[in-house]
């Protein structure tokens, strides 16, 4: 027992010291991975010369001011008040005032490009660029883009200017190291540390939310500011935060680069961007129609509606179908598919996998320009209604239905608006006007739709006409067509 006693201790004794050992390289080693970087001084040093502080001046008028407040009578103020609210209706304005802000942004071409938000410099006159050096340069305004808050611009100089490159937002991890270097506050040349918080936040700014949160301080004024990682590469431009009073409280949000490089391209290279268009309108994938979709979970993009003429239409895309594959990327929930498609350029020719009645479709479409996608969904929201029923001179017009046909006996030639009623009392009364007449022709031009004769009527109106001259087809005379003039006023 004794000897097995001198056997077994200095084994032990070794074990435990081993473990010792072990357990206290464990505990070194733990906080200086917590800790992350020992200094980025170094890499702070390097970029701070690219990144810019930006001040804008905007005009403003009197009529831009605070509004005058209600004073009791008797204020000791109201005669101040009366005399400048007098001054403003004789139109004896003062001289325009000069307002000034601050925001951040980054060069990243030697040239003299420069990057920042669209809110940083958005209805600005003049914009100038301040460097780290002390240098004062005036910068041009290359173009905006409002969905993503980002604009370009450009300054001249007599010599290269340090720059920035853009990294892959991509590859960023949650946990992942990051610093932000801007102007908050007005106090330029400001390095913040921290991590990557969270990915792909929507923050309901726009079609394309998908921010890079962070806990590194972001304040007003870092706005357009870049967000680098531990390789010195932009990753991020930091655009919004989260805060009740104003200040940082560790939520701060950055646009990705993944989706700011390709807008930034097109704003330097066009001055406008060039996004691609499908044409749908989507909903999101509830998890009460997933049975009724055939799809086994919440999943894609659901099709309410296509826009006429558009792409997904001469496809053969459909209301109902919805898309869970678009260019070969999955879209695992609506959100996707607006950024994908917009980030694809135009003109290509992709596939897109939907899911209709339970079976999958591979649908080829070509995709047209989102730009002019929105002009043309502008003007069909904008087009009258040819089969809507028009209140005018006292009369309610409707378009000619097979039922209106049996029920005036209306010959199937007859083209125009239909009276379906008229007010007693109004010029079309006075007129014999009477339901079951259709007017083919208004003010000398054809009527084909209800909205014609309303049309004609505001257009005789802004030419200072009194009266609009209508060929009406009587239904009391057997259709037979006779010329009436109702006053217009």
């Amino acid at each position: 027992m004794p000897y097995r006693l001198k056997r077994i201790w200095p084994s032990a004794i070794v074990l435990s010291v081993l473990s010792l050992v072990l357990w206290l390289a464990a505990i070194n080693a733990d906080p200086a991975a917590a800790a992350g970087p020992q200094s980025v001084a170094d890499l702070a040093a390097r970029l701070s010369p690219a990144v810019v502080n930006i001040a804008t001046t905007t005009k403003a008028s009197d009529s831009d001011a605070v509004p005058i407040p209600d004073l009791p009578p008797g204020s000791p103020f109201r005669q101040f008040f009366d005399e400048f609210l007098n001054k403003q209706r004789r139109g004896q304005q003062s001289v325009p005032r000069k307002v000034s802000s601050l925001g951040s942004g980054f060069v990243i071409d030697p040239s003299g490009v420069i990057v920042t938000n669209n809110h940083v410099i958005d209805g600005a006159d003049q914009i100038e660029v301040n460097f780290p050096d002390g240098t004062n340069l005036a910068a041009k305004l290359v173009g905006i883009d409002k969905k993503t808050d980002l604009a370009v611009l450009r300054v001249k100089s007599d010599k290269p200017l340090p720059y920035v490159s853009f990294g892959d937002s991509t590859k960023l991890r949650v946990g992942d190291w990051v610093m932000a270097i801007g102007n908050p506050f007005g106090l330029g040349g400001s390095v913040t540390l921290g991590i990557v918080s969270a990915r792909n936040r929507n923050i309901n700014s726009g079609p394309y939310d998908d921010f890079i949160q962070t806990d590194a301080a972001i304040n007003r004024g870092n706005s357009g500011g870049p967000l680098f990682d531990m390789d010195g590469n932009v990753v991020g431009i930091n655009t919004a935060i989260i805060s009740p009073s104003g200040g940082s409280i560790g939520i701060g949000f950055s646009i990705p680069s993944s989706t700011a490089r390709s807008v930034i391209e097109q704003l330097v290279k066009y001055g406008e961007t060039r996004r691609g268009w499908l044409g749908v309108r989507i909903q999101e994938v509830s998890p009460d129609l997933v049975q009724s979709l055939g799809l086994d979970r919440p999943r894609g993009a659901l099709v309410a509606d296509v826009t006429p003429t558009g792409p997904a239409q001469k496809a053969g895309i459909q209301p109902g179908d919805v898309i869970v594959k678009f260019n070969g990327q999955d879209i695992h929930e609506m959100r996707d598919l607006p950024r994908i498609v917009a980030e694809t350029a135009v003109g290509t020719k992709v596939d897109v996998e939907v899911m209709r009645q339970g079976k999958l479709i591979d649908i080829p479409v070509e995709l047209g320009r989102l730009e002019s996608g929105e002009k043309l969904m502008k003007q069909q929201s904008q087009a009258p209604d040819a089969n809507k029923d028009e209140d005018v001179l006292g009369m309610r017009l409707s378009p000619v239905t097979d039922e209106l046909r049996t029920r005036y006996k209306i010959a199937d030639n007859v083209e125009g608006a239909v009276i379906v009623a008229v007010a007693p009392g109004s010029a079309a009364a006075d007129k014999r006007l009477q339901p079951g007449d259709v007017i083919s022709e208004a003010g000398q031009h054809k009527v084909s739709a209800p909205v014609d004769v309303t049309k004609r009527v505001k257009e005789l109106l802004a030419e200072g006409r009194s009266s609009i001259l209508l060929l009406v087809l009587k239904s009391s005379h057997n259709g037979d067509p006779s010329f009436i003039a109702l006053a217009l006023k």
